[in-house]
């Protein structure tokens, strides 16, 4: 084999686990589809790893993401569809031609305007040139808010788009009475649905134009409230109460003073 170190030694260590002779039975079984969750929980651990603000974590989630890409690279050669040397020529290929200020003569003057060359030389990647929709790329497998948001910046990239951040807010108030009157007229699941995904698509629309990542805020929000609730179930086991023996009152002023200790400082 070769150097523990390369990349070649992961392809060979995936090579031996997929032998249907010597391999693995489980990764044996896997195909494109059976691991594409596992992909996909992969990503977000690194990410987890990057809030959490620990190294050793993120080096250890990158190797597991990085097996994955491996993985699928080796079902992929097993069918003599693409080997992983194709993949890694590939990013690289791809590297080159959305760089064209550092690997061409192009100039840019800023993140800002790269940004925008790089939005350019997607879209005629896309389209092979031809024009087809703003839209288009935008992948269905992406998290709902984070796809909302990317939709929105290819509309707005072509014109649609509210001028000012307020602007917004009225389309969310007017969204939210929708909601409310649908519920009034006790309107079944589907519309409520529909009418909630409104509401969900236009507060992301207000993060875009704000630029906040609303991926970012949510999950900054579940962190926030994961705190002040284990706050709430802390302070009433010390007092040796059940949490489910209090009243919303009672955890109501506790979660009050759970957002006064973030206010000060004091971890919940």
């Amino acid at each position: 084999m070769s150097s523990p170190v390369s990349l070649d030694h992961l392809a060979d260590i995936m090579a031996l686990l997929r032998d249907r002779e010597r391999g693995c039975p489980w990764d044996v079984e896997q195909t494109f589809a059976s691991i594409a969750p596992h992909t996909v929980e992969e990503a977000y651990e690194v990410l987890s790893a990057i809030d959490d603000g620990e190294p050793d974590a993120i080096k250890d989630e990158l190797g597991d993401l990085l097996l994955q890409v491996v993985f699928h690279a080796r079902i992929a050669e097993e069918s003599a569809l693409f080997a992983l040397p194709d993949v890694i020529a590939a990013i690289c290929d791809k590297l080159v031609r959305r760089h064209p200020h550092v690997f061409g003569e192009q100039k840019v003057k800023d993140s800002r305007d790269q940004l925008v060359n790089w939005e350019n030389v997607k879209e005629g990647e896309r389209n092979g040139g031809a024009p087809v929709s703003a839209l288009d790329g935008v992948a269905k497998a992406l998290p709902a808010l984070l796809r909302a948001a990317k939709l929105q910046k290819r509309a707005a990239r072509v014109g649609f788009d509210w001028t000012d951040p307020i602007d917004v807010f009225a389309k969310i108030h007017e969204e939210i009475e929708e909601i409310a009157t649908e519920v009034r007229a006790a309107a079944p699941k589907d519309r409520l649905e529909d009418e909630i995904g409104d509401v969900l698509f236009a507060v992301a629309n207000l993060a875009r134009k704000l630029d906040v990542d609303p991926e970012q805020a949510l999950r900054r929000t579940n962190d926030k409230f994961e705190s002040r609730f284990h706050f709430i179930e802390q302070e009433l086991e010390k007092a040796g109460k059940p949490i489910k023996e209090s009243s919303l009152d009672e955890m109501e002023e506790l979660w009050q003073k759970a957002k006064g200790r973030e206010r000060t400082g004091v971890p919940s």
